[in-house]
């Protein structure tokens, strides 16, 4: 009797086991059956339909393990999500808030004039004999706070580098002796946001004492045909601050007092509209003034290495009682203020409009030398 499984006429001759053998090698598991392309209907599918093909293909997806399909599903479930979440950062669909934009700065100068005559003598017993004797030199005198802390939505390295930004432009609108002789303002500019550089340019070409075209409200320099700088090394005491001023900005406040040694140059008739009485030749004479600005900075500011200036009040003598709207005119050793009066001011104008104000330079603000000269 021929064994089970076997053809009713036993195996072929010649070939032991027959066709088995043959197909020994080849695994027919479930994974190959899943693979196949064409899947076999069953027989309800093929009763059901008279004309249903005996097989049918197989989709790609369906050859896929139960467990594989599932994991696709997360997949594509993970990278939905991801998506959304990313277009919820990157563009969060909120309405920009108005007014953060650069804003004009606003900038008052006012003009302290001597009780007598400007003392005179030499730039290190000027020096040595005034309120500036305790000041530091040049940059030195710019100090960083100490206590520098992070605010509600600034870093404490946010603020610091605010805070190092204002340092900078005070150090090159006040300090640099280009800056101070007249020469290039460029490194000042530099600093400024964009959205003031117009503003900036327009007080650099056509100077007016209106309050927000004055380029003594940007920076600190003398009228170079009249005025020398007698010491280049400018004597500087003050204070820097740092807040927000909203959740997007910070606010840097300045309050900065400079000294500086100046001479005459030129000839005597060139300084006959400073003041009354000609400089004493070969004298120098102290010049101080106090600069209390407001710096606003933005996250792009910072990220930009610029800054806004908002606000911007120097009070500077001795001096004539008169506009200083393009440089600043010291009365140099030996001269007076005169008569001179600041002109009106109109107040019912509603433009605004720099306050015409002069003060009176205190006694004790001036220095005392060892040894004057007249």
């Amino acid at each position: 009797m021929s064994g089970r499984g076997d053809p009713p006429e036993g195996t072929p001759d010649g070939a032991p086991g027959g066709g088995e053998d043959e197909y020994r090698s080849m695994v027919f598991d479930e994974s190959f059956i899943r693979a196949a392309r064409l899947q076999e209907n069953s027989a309800d599918e093929r009763l059901g339909e008279h004309h249903a093909p005996a097989v049918r293909p197989r989709r790609p997806w369906m050859r896929l393990p139960g467990s594989r399909q599932a994991l696709l599903l997360v997949l594509l479930i993970v990278i939905a999500f991801g998506t959304a979440i990313y277009m919820g950062i990157r563009h969060p669909y909120k309405a920009a808030e108005p007014g953060l934009g650069a804003q004009p700065l606003r900038s008052s100068v006012v003009p302290l004039t001597p009780p007598g005559a400007v003392p005179g003598g030499a730039p290190g017993d000027l020096f040595a004999h005034s309120p500036a004797a305790r000041f530091r030199v040049g940059e030195a005198g710019v100090n960083l706070p100490a206590n520098a802390a992070r605010t509600p939505h600034f870093s404490g390295g946010q603020v610091v580098e605010a805070l190092r930004l204002a340092k900078e432009y005070l150090v090159r609108s006040s300090i640099d002796p280009a800056t101070l002789t007249g020469g290039d303002v460029r490194s000042v500019r530099l600093l400024l946001d964009t959205g003031q550089l117009d503003q900036f340019d327009r007080s650099m070409a056509r100077p007016v004492d209106d309050g927000r075209h004055a380029a003594t409200g940007w920076l600190i320099r003398f009228d170079r045909t009249t005025t020398a700088l007698a010491d280049r090394n400018v004597r500087v005491d003050g204070t820097l601050g740092a807040s927000e001023s909203g959740p997007d900005s910070l606010e840097v406040t300045a309050d900065y007092t400079f000294v500086y040694a100046v001479r005459a140059t030129g000839s005597a008739d060139q300084h006959a509209g400073h003041g009354t009485g000609k400089p004493v030749p070969g004298a120098s004479s102290l010049f101080t003034v106090r600069r209390e600005i407001r710096f606003r900075l933005d996250r792009e500011d910072l990220a930009d290495h610029r800054l806004e200036i908002t606000q911007s009040s120097l009070q500077a003598g001795p001096m004539a009682c008169a506009p200083q709207a393009d440089v600043l005119r010291p009365l140099l050793a030996g001269q007076h203020a005169g008569d001179a009066r600041p002109a009106g001011t109109d107040p019912y104008s509603r433009q605004w409009a720099n306050p015409s104000l002069c003060g009176r330079l205190a006694a004790t603000s001036q220095p005392t030398p060892s040894h004057p000269i007249r």
